[in-house]
């Protein structure tokens, strides 16, 4: 079994399933304390201020995910935003899952599934993200998704590592996955 098919695997893709114990859903600014606490201690994003996770839950909640835990916590989430200059394209801003539960495919059924609900409902057809050469499960977590879904994935560096003010951030990668192919109008 491939890498991409163990992620399929734990994932369950089609977006009416999801990981035992968790639900996906739509975030609520009510979950930006949670998803800005999920991130700082992931210790591999950069970390936004609390302010712009409460904002991202209510300005860009149609183009991102949380999964809920039995309790209706936030355990993990997805943030991303639609290109506005390239509407056909999802922009995914940051993945993280809370230590706790890490290690059951989460990260990958967020993706899938905010990926399937753009699809359906944004009209997008590539999703577009950056990760640091040095985040081995971001990576994996792409490529992976690149494989499961059956689409190309372009990378080239977007911002060098020259560009950030602070000393020692690596290079940030454009990740370009796509074309997904559009779902069947209902009936065909």
């Amino acid at each position: 079994m491939t890498a991409a098919q163990a992620d399929h695997a734990r994932a369950r893709s089609d977006i009416g399933e999801f990981p035992e114990g968790f639900k996906l859903d739509t975030p609520r600014v009510e979950d930006g304390a949670a998803i800005w606490r999920i991130a700082r201690d992931s210790k591999a994003l950069d970390l936004n201020s609390s302010y712009s996770y409460l904002l991202w839950c209510r300005d860009f909640a149609a183009s991102s995910v949380v999964a809920r835990d039995a309790e209706g916590e936030p355990a993990a989430f997805v943030t991303g935003y639609i290109r506005p200059e390239r509407p056909e394209t999802l922009v995914v801003w940051q993945v993280a899952v809370d230590e706790a539960h890490r290690g059951r495919g989460l990260a990958a059924a967020l993706l899938d599934g905010l990926t399937t609900r753009a699809m359906d409902e944004l009209g997008i057809r590539f999703v577009e993200t950056t990760v640091t050469p040095d985040n081995t499960a971001s990576n994996r977590l792409f490529a992976s998704f690149a494989e499961r879904h059956s689409v190309p994935v372009k990378r080239e560096v977007l911002f060098d590592a020259g560009l950030f003010p602070e000393q020692g951030h690596e290079p940030e990668v454009l990740h370009l996955i796509g074309p997904f192919t559009p779902p069947a109008p209902p009936g065909q």
